[in-house]
């Protein structure tokens, strides 16, 4: 399979393939219970009402589990609208009344751009398939350009030690230092730790989750 060294590869048909062809819940990145991430933005301390943007979605758990919880101001993302339209489907109690859908490219944002005040960015397995420098400064470029001051961004990736491919594609493995690099000097390492996550395979994968927060 190409990988995303290739230029101009179509990342929107890739994933698109992958939510049509293979039930979310057997996909290599599900995760049925969420921990980490529902721990690190509790440690936030939001109110119910603050703006939680989920880059990369696909069709996580996540978001129902937070509507659950009660925060009502959610949106998310991804370049697959396969995977939001599963997305929507799972959360019919909700009517997606409090779920804002955005279908977009992260590395060559349209309708994102508009996104401001953003409380909480969360990514879980997304920034990890950028492997040019090109991308990599986009996804960062946006979110310096949609996080508020005092906000917070929250970025689980592989770690130096994790795989090196997924969904076919090739990856660029992450520590803490090297994304508290690329987010700069405004932001603020608050937590970060390794993770082993258990695939619906039973596969391993080596995460870093970090949370950071804006403080300039």
């Amino acid at each position: 399979m190409e990988d995303n060294l290739v230029p101009n590869y179509d990342f929107e048909k890739h994933w698109n393939n992958a939510y049509q062809k293979t039930p979310a819940d057997s996909l290599g990145w599900y995760e049925e219970d969420p921990i980490p991430s529902l721990q690190l933005i509790s440690e936030c301390n939001l109110p119910k009402d603050a703006l939680i943007f989920n880059a990369g979605v696909g069709a996580a758990t996540l978001i129902e589990l937070l509507l659950n919880k009660g925060y009502s101001n959610i949106v998310v993302n991804d370049i697959a609208a396969s995977a939001l339209t599963e997305l929507k489907n799972n959360l019919t109690e909700y009517k997606n009344a409090e779920v804002k859908f955005i279908v977009d490219d992260l590395t060559n944002p349209s309708e994102l751009l508009k996104l401001k005040n953003v409380d909480v960015w969360h990514d879980r397995a997304v920034l990890h398939f950028f492997t040019t420098e090109e991308q990599q400064k986009a996804y960062f470029d946006l979110i310096k350009k949609v996080i508020r001051l005092k906000g917070y961004v929250i970025l689980a990736e592989f770690n130096l030690e994790g795989a090196k491919k997924c969904s076919g594609l090739d990856v660029f493995n992450y520590n803490e230092a090297m994304l508290q690099e690329r987010l700069g000097t405004d932001f603020k390492l608050l937590k970060s730790f390794n993770y082993t996550y258990t695939q619906p395979s039973g596969g391993l994968r080596e995460y870093v989750y970090t949370l950071f927060q804006r403080t300039v």
